[in-house]
């Protein structure tokens, strides 16, 4: 198995039996000696320096109707919200005075917010704060779309593909969804010149040790900037309500393999990843993250904006959150930056 992980490690392409004989080896020795690798190699990088994304989630309303998403259209037991443009400057303004140079703005696929509503609230943030970079999570768009958001400031752009098995991605979302469509905006915002993120739920029902092969092959093949990843986390208002959640060990094996197929990767240590395990985030950071997502937005609403049970964080003030993520760093060895944390190339 080192001989494995060395050679991937080395930038060799695994094959996908390579790739399935790793993930299904269950030895302590194998997961230590991948995440020291993983750790070497980001260190090389990005040092021991790690950034944070202020996440503002300003709309839990969405069209969709995603299998496994608590604020799916058809959930009449969510309670919705929408934040307003002077709200989401209000948490820009102080994620700003606590070091944040990165804002998320994350919302369902929500019609009210039109190109015009986006761009205009885009603009005016990257007007306040030129020294940021914005992120976009806002689902499906048209190219046309995508390159309005870029020219009005955006800079980066989350959309997770799920799952790269056709099959499989039809069995967790309706038949309107298309994995097809879902990769053709991946490469629309490709094209447009945007730091693209992809990523996938761990253990995702009906989801197969080869759906994951494909997911590892499919991110090396598309090589995005950044890869988001964390434990499939059931919410009680949803088909898959009774399913069992995503292995938290098997994550942190995945994020030290992402790791060292894409070295310069960014990679967040999820909120669900700190859900499903009490130092879930210190565990992902010590794994080969880089990154993580503190949330900015207002306390009234965020636990509304909840994909999934337990969502950690929904309580804290943002300043105490960001005082704990010092602590915890620092006590691992890492260091919290102010920095907006750009893909280094």
């Amino acid at each position: 198995m080192k001989e494995i992980i060395d050679a991937l490690s080395q930038n060799a392409i695994l094959s996908k039996s390579e790739l399935k004989l790793l993930l299904l080896d269950s030895d302590p020795k194998t997961s230590e000696y991948l995440r020291a690798l993983a750790c070497k190699k980001r260190q090389e990088i990005y040092g021991k320096d790690i950034y944070i994304r202020g996440l503002i989630e300003f709309t839990n309303y969405c069209k969709n109707n995603c299998y496994y998403c608590g604020i799916r259209a058809s959930n009449d037991k969510a309670s919705r919200y929408r934040l307003t443009k002077a709200e989401i400057l209000d948490c820009c303004k102080n994620g700003y005075s606590l070091g944040f140079r990165t804002f998320v703005l994350q919302g369902g696929e929500d019609l009210y917010y039109t190109d015009d509503i986006i761009c205009d609230i885009v603009s005016s943030i990257k007007n306040l704060y030129p020294d940021c970079a914005i992120t976009l999570s806002i689902g499906e768009k048209s190219k046309e779309s995508y390159k309005a958001y870029k020219l009005a400031g955006a800079d980066r752009f989350l959309l997770r593909h799920e799952t790269a098995n056709s099959e499989h991605y039809s069995k967790l979302h309706p038949s309107n969804l298309t994995l097809s469509h879902r990769k053709e905006c991946l490469y629309s915002l490709k094209e447009l010149g945007y730091q693209v993120g992809c990523g996938f739920m761990v253990g995702s029902p009906f989801q197969t040790i080869d759906n994951i092969i494909e997911d590892l092959l499919f991110i090396k093949e598309f090589s995005p900037e950044m890869v988001g990843i964390g434990p499939f986390l059931p919410h009680k208002d949803t088909p898959f309500k009774d399913e069992h959640a995503g292995s938290v060990a098997l994550t942190l094996k995945l994020i030290s393999i992402i790791r060292l197929l894409l070295p310069n990767v960014l990679l967040p240590a999820t909120t669900a990843l700190g859900t499903a395990s009490e130092n879930g985030r210190e565990s992902g950071i010590l794994a080969g993250c880089n990154v993580i997502m503190p949330n900015l937005s207002p306390l009234l609403v965020r636990e509304k904006y909840l994909l999934y049970d337990g969502k950690i964080s929904t309580g804290d003030e943002a300043s105490e959150s960001v005082s704990h993520l010092k602590k915890s760093m620092a006590s691992i060895g890492y260091e919290i930056v102010t920095s907006k944390g750009d893909y280094k190339k």
